[in-house]
């Protein structure tokens, strides 16, 4: 396995103040004894609510944090021993901070990240071009770092990731605050990178909408702990989630009778909600809608992760 991780614990120490003169120390456990493996060229979704461990289960399998107990290798290294050497093998991308340098224009951090990671001339180019035309980069090359959008600059921190070649790709919320048409270039480009290149992906996201369009597994951890190991539609399944189609019709009718598990669960003049089970494609619902009814415009709302999480809490704990 490329990835391994077997009982692996990450404890902070806390202190808070208690008094005029007194603090009080605790611990709190982010990670609890977690275990997974990730074979090579496997793309695969870490998913959770806020808190729950993931970006400090990514940063021990970067070395940034060592792990307080347990074993982890990432393609046989130690991170947090061997940090030097595991960084040319590796590519991170934190949605929310970046690492490109924020004065400079892109071309100059890519140029500076050639020199740190000794890239070699051709493969550096090869890269480059690569990058460039997939994420749509050519016109932001000389403009600098401060004055790109988001969107932009996540598009550029993902191709700074992949100028040395990782095997492994770890991406935490790549695609936080882009528009539909950034998520959409995302998406496709670490389609590509994983099909053609190999390249293994771990994806924290809050969007299950990333998970449901890259990945064929999905790991859920909660409160440190893991949860849920398996496909997307078994993560549906044990938490009894919907979706929502919401539809917009021609003018203000009775609620819409589909059968099956689709039900109406709000209308309000012409726009009518219809929850369905969130493991079911929505496309036999869209197309039964389309033929009996009037129908204008339609949409589909994804479940939120954190009340598919607790739903299966509930129902474990009703059980």
């Amino acid at each position: 396995m490329f990835i391994e991780v077997d009982g692996v614990e990450k404890v902070f120490e806390v202190r808070r103040r208690t008094g005029f003169l007194k603090r009080e120390r605790r611990q709190v456990r982010a990670v609890d004894s977690i275990s997974f493996t990730v074979a090579r060229g496997e793309m695969v979704g870490y998913i959770g609510p806020n808190g729950a461990g993931k970006s400090t289960t990514i940063k021990m399998l970067t070395g940034i944090l060592t792990p307080s107990g347990g074993r982890l290798r990432v393609a046989g290294i130690d991170p947090s021993r061997e940090r030097r050497r595991l960084a040319h093998r590796i590519g991170v991308v934190f949605g929310q901070r970046t690492t490109l340098w924020w004065d400079l224009p892109l071309i100059d951090s890519y140029r500076l990240m050639h020199r740190m990671y000794r890239i070699p001339d051709g493969r550096y180019r090869e890269n480059l071009d690569r990058c460039v035309e997939l994420l749509e980069l050519g016109g932001l090359l000389d403009v600098p770092v401060r004055q790109l959008s988001l969107g932009q600059r996540m598009r550029g921190d993902i191709a700074a990731a992949l100028l040395h070649d990782p095997e492994v790709l770890y991406l935490d919320e790549p695609t936080i605050g882009l528009d539909v048409i950034s998520k959409a270039k995302v998406r496709e480009f670490l389609r590509e990178l994983n099909h053609d290149r190999g390249t293994t992906v771990l994806l924290t996201t809050h969007d299950l909408q990333d998970i449901e369009q890259l990945c064929s597994r999905v790991m859920v951890i909660d409160h440190g702990r893991m949860v849920y190991d398996g496909p997307l539609a078994g993560l549906h399944e044990a938490g009894g989630s919907e979706r929502i189609l919401v539809v917009d019709l021609e003018r203000e009718l009775p609620p819409i009778e589909v059968g099956g598990a689709a039900r109406v669960v709000r209308t309000e003049g012409p726009r009518q909600w219809l929850a369905f089970p969130a493991g079911e494609p929505a496309a036999g619902l869209v197309s039964q809608i389309a033929a009996d009814y009037p129908l204008v415009d339609l949409s589909v709302r994804e479940p939120d992760i954190e009340a598919v999480i607790a739903r299966m809490y509930a129902d474990k704990a009703s059980a």
